[in-house]
């Protein structure tokens, strides 16, 4: 069983790379199968389809999303608890390759706008700002918690010299969150 959960992962990760530098709609199952060095059946016996793969890549994302609403749910409405979602939200983000996933979904917006998981994910997220922000908060205050959790993203794509590490990222983008979240 490691083994297919290895090919598996395997898998996605070639299927990301490639999504990512050519495109969704421009990547084929053929040249998904060549980069791994498998025939195509092989490559069917894990995935049927590039949507599947898909799937698979935005499921994985959504499970962890999942696990952060519910610790949410459980926890006090205080400024302590808004700094620890936006800790295990970055941490999340920074493990596996989920920058990856949110630069593939970024660049193939079309694409996949109109895809399930896409929306489930879209209204988990909307879940976790809602645990950042007070209904009776100002508006600006609203916006500025939830850019907090924007802003973790927003390091991958605005932040592009190579020089930098993926930890000085994350420390840039933790310390401006939690700016963010001041009141």
């Amino acid at each position: 069983m490691r083994e297919n959960a290895d090919t598996r992962t395997r898998i996605q990760e070639i299927a990301l790379k490639l999504f990512v530098e050519q495109g969704y709609e421009a990547t084929s199952l053929r040249e998904i199968a060549e980069e791994l060095g498998v025939t195509k059946a092989a490559l069917y016996y894990h995935f049927k389809s590039k949507d599947e793969i898909v799937t698979s890549l935005a499921e994985d994302r959504l499970r962890e999303v999942e696990e952060l609403v519910e610790w949410a749910k459980d926890q006090p409405r205080n400024d302590e608890a808004r700094r620890e979602l936006i800790r295990r939200y970055s941490d999340d983000l920074h493990h596996g390759q989920h920058h990856q996933i949110m630069r593939f979904l970024e660049r193939n917006q079309t694409s996949l706008k109109n895809h399930p998981v896409m929306e489930r994910t879209r209204e988990r997220m909307f879940e976790i700002l809602e645990f950042l922000v007070e209904p009776d908060d100002p508006t600006v205050t609203r916006l500025r918690n939830s850019m907090a959790l924007f802003v973790l993203h927003a390091s991958w794509f605005i932040i592009r010299d190579e020089t930098i590490t993926d930890d000085e990222r994350r420390e840039a983008a933790l310390e401006v969150a939690f700016d963010l979240l001041r009141r």
